[in-house]
């Protein structure tokens, strides 16, 4: 066999296996709506219930990217920044309510020894 013949036989399996698989596995994949005409009815049922708090969540969480995006710093960082703020004030919220529970029972205890 000549070279030309090789050189054509390695181009044309080459575009075959490129091009040839990707586009099996797009012809054997199934689209969303197929797969959801698969699932039971509950699982249809839970899907549809399901799916207005996902679609928040994902729109939450583009914003969230939005927001990181527009600092001067990587995505990485300012998330990383934001999520140890978000902490620091649970941290808080919880310090305060416990020292509100404390003040509570504090003064049960003193309302109950003023009654003895």
């Amino acid at each position: 066999m000549s070279k030309a013949g090789m050189y054509f036989k390695m181009f044309a399996s080459g575009a075959v296996l490129c091009i040839g698989g990707p586009a099996l596995v797009i012809y054997v994949t199934p689209t969303e709506e197929e797969l959801f005409k698969r699932y039971n009815p509950e699982l249809q049922k839970r899907s549809l219930e399901g799916r207005q708090q996902r679609q928040q969540d994902m729109n939450d969480f583009v914003g969230k990217l939005i927001h990181y995006s527009k600092s001067s710093k990587p995505i990485w960082e300012a998330a990383a920044e934001d999520e140890a703020q978000t902490k620091q004030n649970i941290l808080e919220e919880q310090k305060l309510a416990a020292a509100e529970i404390q003040r509570r029972r504090d003064e049960i205890k003193r309302h109950s020894m003023a009654q003895e």
